[in-house]
């Protein structure tokens, strides 16, 4: 239904093998297409985000995930044609998290992969989205 994009592959090149498969698995199933925004992070991009407040992580004292070569995370947004205005809307996001976590979990069970991946928008992988999170960053997955 839908492909990879030249930006998604370019910020994917420095992603985890195993994330990378989820991905490509996750864009042939999905309803809703999607971008992958940010892959690999330096440690200057992180310290801009903590200081922005968009992270947590500074990068400097301690490092993420999107930090490590390869990355274990990937940023992503929907995306709608025509309608920039959904890329971060909450309904799209957490239809593409449950896309994202349902194809990685398939791919562990089968052993196809050895990482489990979790959301921002479920941190502590309860199952509550969202709502019990210190800290929300629902376009965001990563390998645990």
């Amino acid at each position: 239904m839908h492909k990879l994009g030249i930006r998604s592959i370019k910020n994917l090149a420095n992603v985890h093998t195993e994330l990378r498969l989820i991905i490509e698995e996750a864009i042939k199933v999905s309803q809703v297409d999607f971008t992958i925004t940010e892959g690999h992070r330096s440690i200057e991009r992180q310290n801009e985000l903590f200081i922005a407040k968009k992270t947590t992580i500074d990068g400097i004292i301690k490092q993420g995930k999107h930090n490590c070569f390869p990355s274990l995370a990937v940023d992503f947004i929907a995306y709608v044609p025509g309608k920039p205005k959904l890329a971060y809307d909450k309904v799209h996001l957490i239809y593409l998290v449950g896309v994202f976590t349902t194809v990685g979990e398939r791919l562990f069970n089968e052993g196809k992969i050895s990482h489990r991946v979790r959301s921002g928008a479920n941190w502590d992988m309860d199952g509550e989205l969202l709502y019990d999170q210190n800290f929300w960053d629902m376009p965001h997955i990563e390998l645990i």
